[in-house]
This record gives C-alpha cells, structure tokens and sequence, in this order.
C-alpha cells in the first residue's frame, strides 16, 4: 500500500490572489482509515465570501478584455501540470474521497484534459454575422461573459466537476468564485494552488471554503452573483433556485438521477452483467449517473439476477490504496449512514434481499459497506429515491414496452441505459426515454467531457455542461444592427 504523506498546513482559502485563514477550522478525515487525518482547511463566513464576490467582480473587469490567447494559454497551463501531477493528485483524491486509487488518478487526468480542451473552445467563441430583412442594415450575434459565477461542487467528484466549471467559465471571460463540499477540501485547495500559478488576474479566480448553509446561502443571494453552477442534491438545487430567482440570476442546476439499466431477452448476459456492475457499484456508487435500478425482462430475470449475485461475491471491498480493490470505502459517515437507511427501508418494505449490504471490518477502520442487490416492486422507496452509494435492485419488466415504461417511472431523468442486439429497441428506447443521456450497450455512468452532460425532470435546470455546448450558460447573446 502507498504511504499517506502528512499534513504540512492548513489548506487555506484562495480570496483576490492571496491565501487566507478562515473564521473557523474543520477537518478532513480519510474514510479508508478514520484515524488519517487528510487536512485541516478554513471555514469561511459571509463576510469573507462577499470578499471573495468582490474581488471576482473586479477580477472580471479585467480578464474579460484578455485575448483569447491569453485565456487559452492560461488553461493550457494549467491542464498540462494537473497531467504532470496526476499521480500525486489521484493519492490525495483516493485518501480524501475514497476512490479506489486508479480510478481517482483517471479522475485527475480527466481534469487535465478537460482544461486542455476549454484552452481550445477559449479560442473559438464566435458569433454570426446575418443579413437583416431591411436593405442596408446588417445584423451581429455576439458572445459576452456572462460575469460572476459561483460554482457549487459536490464531494464525488472533487476535481473532475470543479474542472468542467472553472475551465468554461474561465475561457469565456468570466471570474469564479469556488465552494467545494466540505467533505473535500484538500482537493479544492490543490486544483487552486495549480490554478494560482497560472497569473490570472487577482479576484478571477477564489476559492472559499464552508458550509451550504453559510456559504453557499451568501453565494446564492449575493447581488454581484450573476450566475450560479450547481451540483449536488435536488433539495439543496431548489434551495439555489428558488434563492436566485429572486434576483434573476442565471442558474445551472445538475441534481442527481434514479437511471435505470434495461436488459432484454435477447442481450448478451455477460455483457448486461458487467454493464449493471460497472454503472451500480463502481467508484462506491457515488456518482449520479449510477444505474441504481435494472430492470430486466421476465424470461432473463432470473438467470441475471444468478449471475450478478455471483459477480458480486467476486468484487473486493477495501482500503482505497490497496492493489486490487473494486469498492473503496462510502466517502463519509452521513452517507453512509443514508445507505444504510435505504438498506434497512428496502428490508421493511420487503424488498427481497440477494446480496450484500452489511457493514464490513477491515485492517483500518474505515466506512467500508458491501455491495447491496434487491428484488423490488416500482413502488418500493429503493426503486424511487436516489441512494448515492453501492445499493442496486432489480425490477422485473413483461417485455420491451414495459421495461421503457419502468424507466421512465421516475422523477428524475439524467441517464438511461438498454443492453439488447436488436437495434429496433435500441432507436426505440432511445427516442423515448426521458432522459438527457441515453447508452446502449453501456454502463450508465461514464460520459465523455467533449460533449453535453445534464438531464432532464428534477435530475437538471438550465443549459447543459461539459463540451461545446458549456459556452451556452457562460455567456450572453448580443444582438448588434448597424446601417453602413
């Protein structure tokens, strides 16, 4: 196993191009290994976070009148260090959030191209030029940085989705202002400390550290706030909403799923299997594209099911440093907690239970939880509501057309996954369920960065993130006539 460097210093706030102490500290503990303390960070308060707005809405005075070469070199910089430390940033990753290390060091490198990738689109947001119905009079389309934006991030993903925010938002003039959970400071704190040698202005990019309540309530209600990007939990996203609404500001809400797998008679059962087993249980669960529900079709359903109880029993569960381990640890103890809740609710509903769910012991202590499957009916909470962690079930459909009415069953709509050879289902299923991503033949979780990502019913709010279709929530359209 590697070796866990210690902490050196208190992970800091990153506020007008200084680095600054908070009010108050807090903690961050290894979930592999609750003994580890991963870092102390500072915790801010509203006033150190209107500063924060502050310096961003000077900030962005200047750096919106850069070139989009000084933007895209910018960027460039900084995606070509995430990749030259991918190592080390995916062993903080793995010691903070618990991701098994190899998929947190494919988490860093996947924030190094995401960077790489906005250093391009930085050079490539354009407008239109359209002739207008009146004779002598030409019209222009232009693109504007939308101004301020406060970008909200969950802990699952703690360099990916701060990447996908910051990149955009920088390449098209835009200043920051960073909230990471606080479950996951340090690896705030690092993406910072790479993002402060890029000599951006001061205030263009701020990183505040704190509570939703404290600090994600200041960002949310402050006047100089013109856009809000936000992800994490569907009541936490209504609160943001309904917060700027009042003020008109614009708002990018990405708030989870409940996304089902579909797997036909006629699929390759291996395949499904491993498609179901990726999507539910790997990196813990916790990611909001996971396919939590399968819904099988009747003359498959049990051969699967038998198939995935074994698959199970294979996967091992252990220190996120450990060579080997498919499961780290659930990244805290209040999620962990949940799944545990959401296990027990199954049970008493009567939920049929075919594997897993218990806590289990190992070497360090730690929130390690074993894979859970159940049998369940549409109407059981564990087929409803989202878990977030290595909690999956079953739901059996009549055919094809039952199946796609399971999926759709649901308030949410993010992603939707079919495993079947006919590709008659696949257009079909892809053209009506409701969701903003559909895979075939695929695990539900995985997405690509160059192209949209977001979905649909309570799972989104707003423009789509990641790829070209970012630059559609960091700027404004300005429409411009002139008479020669």
């Amino acid at each position: 196993m590697k070796r866990s460097p210690e902490v050196q210093h208190t992970v800091r706030h990153y506020i007008d191009g200084r680095w600054e102490t908070g009010v108050t500290t807090g903690l961050s503990i290894n979930p592999s290994d609750l003994r580890e303390t991963v870092a102390e960070y500072a915790r801010a308060d509203r006033s150190q976070t209107d500063r924060a707005v502050r310096a961003a809405a000077a900030g962005q005075r200047v750096w919106s009148a850069t070139t989009p070469q000084r933007r895209a070199d910018a960027l460039d910089q900084i995606g070509s260090e995430i990749l030259a430390r991918r190592d080390e940033l995916g062993l903080l990753l793995a010691r903070e959030e618990g991701k098994t290390l190899p998929e947190a060091i494919a988490e860093a490198a996947r924030a190094g191209h995401i960077f790489k990738f906005f250093a391009g689109e930085a050079l490539r947001v354009g407008g239109e030029s359209i002739p207008s119905l009146r004779p002598g009079v030409q019209v222009d389309v232009s693109r504007e940085p939308v101004g301020v934006v406060a970008l909200i991030a969950p802990w699952n993903l703690p360099l990916a989705i701060p990447a996908w925010k910051i990149a955009p938002a920088l390449a098209c003039g835009n200043a920051v202002v960073l909230k990471p959970s606080e479950l996951v400071p340090a690896c705030a704190w690092a993406l910072a400390e790479i993002v402060s040698r890029a000599a951006l202005p001061a205030g263009v990019f701020n990183l505040v550290m704190g509570s939703g309540r404290e600090v994600g309530k200041a960002l949310a209600e402050h006047p100089l706030v013109d856009a809000i990007s936000f992800t994490g939990s569907a009541a936490n996203g209504e609160r943001v909403l309904r917060a700027a609404a009042a003020r008109r500001a614009k708002v990018q809400l990405e708030m989870g799923g409940k996304n089902p797998l579909v797997v036909l008679a006629d699929a390759d059962l291996d395949l499904a299997v491993d498609c179901a087993v990726q999507g539910a249980y790997f990196c813990t669960g916790q990611r909001s594209t996971a396919s939590s529900r399968l819904i099988v079709e009747a003359p498959v359903h049990d051969a699967f099911v038998a198939r995935m109880k074994q698959r199970l029993g294979t996967l091992k569960v252990g220190h996120a440093l450990e060579p080997g381990i498919d499961i780290g640890p659930v990244a805290g103890r209040s999620q962990l907690e949940r799944n545990l809740g959401a296990i027990a609710s199954a049970r008493d509903e009567g939920a049929e239970h075919v594997w897993g769910g218990e806590l289990l012991q190992r070497p360090s202590e730690g929130h390690y939880l074993s894979p859970a499957l159940f049998l369940a009916k549409p109407a059981h909470r564990i087929a409803r509501d989202e878990v977030f962690g290595p909690v999956a079930c079953v739901l059996r459909a009549d055919d094809a057309e039952h199946a796609l009415a399971l999926a759709n069953d649901t308030p949410f709509g993010l992603c939707a996954g079919i495993c079947t050879n006919s590709l008659r289902h696949a257009m079909h299923f892809r053209r009506h369920a409701r969701v903003g991503m559909t895979m075939v033949n695929l695990p539900t979780a995985g997405v690509d960065y160059h192209v949209p990502s977001g979905g649909r019913k309570a799972s989104g709010y707003g423009a789509r993130e990641q790829g070209r279709h970012a630059t559609g929530f960091y700027t404004l359209a300005k429409t411009g006539y002139i008479r020669a």
